[in-house]
């Protein structure tokens, strides 16, 4: 009977061992024509980039070391686009972060016109920035709605694209654009935490303040890190519409990082191209690298 046993679990560890071989088999043919693509149009491109950022020139160029990144961080131009760009993320993911999560707890509720709240938050992402950046440009200009509207009220008007106003109105749209994503993404790890827990603390005299700080973000840890991530990596790609909206040479409260990168690119410096982009991807890893110790160590505290 144990001689059979043996050979049965030998001979099922070969058939298991088989299926996973076949279906990792499958995984990669699927999977090849998506790296494939990524490599091409991701990797490569930012490892030839990398490798220019160490040169002086892009053909036939000599090896500078690290005289680029020197050049680099001793230019005006480019610490103002990075302490622009890095205010900027740290303003606008909190706010982005707490506006959301209480739109989403606002939403999980049995509220008056739920459903279609819920549609006009999701408009944003289907709707192209390119259409809509008149309307804010018609929203923000000095003779703009919002400048007759304060005028009306007896408020002097404000030339919001020209001063320091300018900062407040790019993260207005930021806020708009991206708000809706992560109300949805907030909104299905809501309704994920059983009803049950909530009961069971208010029965056991538990304030709301308390239930969401032992339930709610307890049981939100996941969603509220991908939110997190992905707020900070939308807040580095911010360029798209301050450039519709304010154009190459923007007021100086909104010159970011992917002007500095734009403007390189147009003269031709492309060794201060690459070698800005690598410092942000290596921020930018940097910073995820951090929130991933803070979540990992967050998650041992609460076990």
């Amino acid at each position: 009977m144990n001689k059979w046993g043996f050979w049965h679990g030998f001979i099922m560890k070969k058939k298991i061992k088989k299926w996973i071989h076949k279906d990792s088999a499958a995984a990669w043919i699927f999977l090849a024509p998506s790296g494939a693509g990524f490599a091409l149009f991701y990797l490569i491109p930012f490892a030839m980039g990398v490798f220019y950022s160490f040169m002086d020139r892009t053909i036939d160029g000599q090896f500078v070391g690290l005289d680029n990144y020197r050049e680099l961080l001793a230019s005006n131009s480019f610490r103002k686009a990075s302490s622009n760009t890095f205010y900027f993320s740290a303003v606008c993911v909190p706010l982005l972060l707490a506006l959301s999560l209480g739109l989403a707890m606002l939403l999980n509720k049995n509220i008056y016109l739920r459903k279609w709240l819920r549609t006009a938050y999701v408009l944003p992402l289907v709707v192209p920035v390119a259409s809509i950046i008149l309307i804010w440009q018609m929203l923000f200009d000095w003779n703009g709605s919002l400048n007759a509207w304060l005028s009306g009220f007896g408020i002097e008007r404000v030339d919001w694209m020209k001063t320091d106003a300018a900062r407040n109105v790019i993260i207005v749209v930021y806020v708009w654009k991206n708000i809706g994503y992560n109300v949805i993404l907030f909104l299905a790890g809501l309704q994920q935490i059983p009803k049950d827990y909530y009961e069971t603390a208010q029965i056991e005299g538990a304030g709301r303040l308390r239930q969401f700080g032992s339930i709610t973000l307890v049981y939100l840890t996941s969603t509220m890190f991908f939110v997190v991530i992905m707020s900070i990596i939308n807040s580095f790609k911010v360029f798209r519409e301050t450039y519709l909206i304010a154009g190459d040479y923007p007021h100086d409260s909104i010159y970011m990082m992917q002007h500095y990168m734009n403007n390189m690119f147009t003269s031709l410096n492309i060794q201060k191209l690459t070698a800005a982009a690598t410092l942000m991807v290596i921020c930018i890893l940097l910073i995820v690298r951090g929130l991933f110790a803070l979540e990992r160590r967050y998650r041992q505290f609460m076990e």
